[in-house]
């Protein structure tokens, strides 16, 4: 991915998370239990952290040498966002409690996407 594709996706995912925040906030509120919304609200966070984590990394691909970056980097974080937040999207609306068990993946996944960015980034100096 070059880095102006990371950016350009960081903005979509940026927007998504707007989306879903509202479309709780709005058409869920009355709809799910106080439970259901905070495990809502958890995914929203996490993406919007996560987009501005793909949007920085975008950013750093174009002040940094060619390769610095690792695209797993990118990848880590884009599957956080997927299963973490996309599970707990799905929990909360469907009340299916065996989706859980996603999550922790997603939760590896972004804890993975930032050790190596801090390994690409030890590794140029």
């Amino acid at each position: 991915m070059s880095s102006s594709q990371v950016i350009g996706s960081a903005a979509i995912f940026a927007a998504l998370a707007v989306i879903l925040g509202a479309f709780a906030a709005h058409g869920l509120k009355h709809k799910l239990d106080a439970y259901s919304l905070a495990v809502w609200q958890t995914g929203v966070t996490y993406h919007f952290f996560h987009a501005f984590a793909l949007l920085a990394v975008g950013i750093l691909m174009k002040q940094t040498a060619q390769g610095t970056i690792s695209h797993w980097v990118i990848w880590a974080f884009i599957a956080g966002i997927l299963l973490f937040s996309g599970s707990l999207y799905l929990l909360a609306i469907t009340g299916v409690k065996k989706l859980g068990a996603i999550t922790p993946i997603g939760g590896m996944a972004f804890i993975v996407g930032w050790l190596l960015l801090a390994w690409n980034m030890f590794r140029e100096t």
